[in-house]
């Protein structure tokens, strides 16, 4: 049987995720006949399993080791990969406590939706030393009030701002790319800034940069990610005119999978370096495509599958409706450079082109919001030069755009 098992767990890697619902009132846990549907729209019964399976030593010191030999940032891993791996060595502690049959966990795992599982506070991980003194919780967005039980399967409801002090184990919907294994774990313990001290002596200054529009610091209000998440994940798209069409395309991501000089790393409400948002071959290309249309900066917080923006449709329509309306739709941008300096500058957005918006738009990520230039909001923040508006015309941040 147990063949049979693992090669039910092994499957659900390859599914993919489904449309996220809103949380009900729960019923205190799903049995293992609760409905599919119901299964794939709420983790809870699973993380109940998983938490009873906590009784267990055993199967404790197996996932601590597991998670602190992660690779990945923030240690996670693959939910339904983890209770496969090693002949299903998790999976068969986990149904010793449960009062579950393997094949039964198994089953639930596959008709959930594509989990991961980690512990997301920092202070939590450096806390938790393999003990019984854990939660474990489950959410499907970021303002769900995450839903917890303790090792006897005891159910509470966690604030969905603040963790509890007790360590909590998350699993969540997954965030994390994992089909490309990182070489190191890339967290941030100390000093996150990427600074320190350099060799004494002549330093060789770095090549200039590639022409192009570049982002050489954001800051944001808040992060957009409920702690049961982890840390933020924020991406900036260009989104310009599809074809000849009244349709928004996401011509460029950047963002910490985008790969080259599209890569960076904002986990936090504040970032610094020097990253490619579009290349001066991009916007040449765009420009002599799509005469008289402009570029829009957007800013997401990643909640799902790296660089693909999605989110409610409607929701977006009201947001650049909005914005555009208060600024006469000099909300976008373009290259303004002329022969003694270079220069992005605020341009007429495409009328209405919200109005058809592209089918990249679906469903989950945080909008941070459409960048406006600061001559145009008609107020200025020191070291920023593009304001970052959200729904309503709300500022959530500042960025600062350059033109090499």
């Amino acid at each position: 049987m147990l063949h049979r098992i693992l090669a039910i767990a092994a499957f659900t890697a390859a599914l993919g995720c489904a449309d996220r619902a809103p949380v009900t009132e729960p019923d205190g846990g799903a049995p293992a006949a609760a409905s599919l549907a119901n299964l794939s729209k709420r983790p809870e019964a699973l993380a109940k399993i998983v938490a009873k399976g906590l009784r267990n030593a055993a199967f404790r010191a197996y996932l601590k080791a597991q998670l602190d030999a992660s690779p990945y940032r923030e240690h996670k891993l693959q939910f339904q990969t983890f209770l496969a791996a090693n002949n299903g060595h998790a999976l068969r502690q986990i149904a010793s406590e449960s009062g579950e049959t393997e094949e039964s966990i198994a089953e639930q795992a596959k008709a959930a939706i594509e989990l991961e599982v980690y512990i997301p506070v920092p202070a939590h991980r450096a806390l938790w030393t393999g003990d019984e003194n854990i939660l474990v919780a489950t959410a499907l967005t970021d303002d769900d009030p995450p839903i917890a039980f303790d090792a006897k399967g005891r159910r509470q409801v966690l604030d969905p701002k603040a963790p509890p002090t007790i360590p909590v184990l998350a699993v969540v919907p997954v965030e994390t790319d994992f089909s490309q294994t990182p070489s190191r774990v890339e967290e941030c313990i100390v000093d996150c800034s990427g600074g320190g001290g350099g060799p004494i002596g002549d330093v060789v200054p770095p090549p200039p940069p590639s022409p192009g529009l570049y982002m050489t610091k954001s800051h944001f209000v808040q992060d957009f990610e409920g702690w049961l998440k982890g840390s933020p994940e924020f991406e900036v798209h260009m989104l310009g005119q599809k074809g000849q069409s009244d349709s928004l395309y996401d011509y460029q991501c950047a963002g910490e999978h985008a790969g080259g000089p599209y890569t960076f790393d904002q986990n936090d409400l504040d970032w610094s370096g020097n990253v490619l948002l579009f290349s001066k071959t991009q916007l040449d290309q765009y420009n002599a495509a799509h005469p008289q249309q402009n570029l829009r900066v957007f800013v997401v917080e990643d909640d799902d599958t790296a660089c693909q923006i999605k989110t409610d449709v409607g929701r977006a329509e009201r947001l650049f409706q909005v914005v555009d309306s208060l600024y006469r739709q000099l909300t976008a941008g373009n290259d303004s450079s002329g022969p003694v300096s270079k220069a992005y500058k605020y341009a007429k957005a495409g009328k209405n082109l919200w109005q058809a918006i592209a089918s990249f738009f679906r469903t989950n990520d945080d909008l941070v919001g459409t960048a406006v230039e600061d001559d145009i909001v008609g107020a200025s923040y020191p070291g920023y030069n593009w304001f970052v508006k959200g729904d309503n015309n709300i500022t959530n941040g500042w960025i600062n755009l350059v033109m090499y």
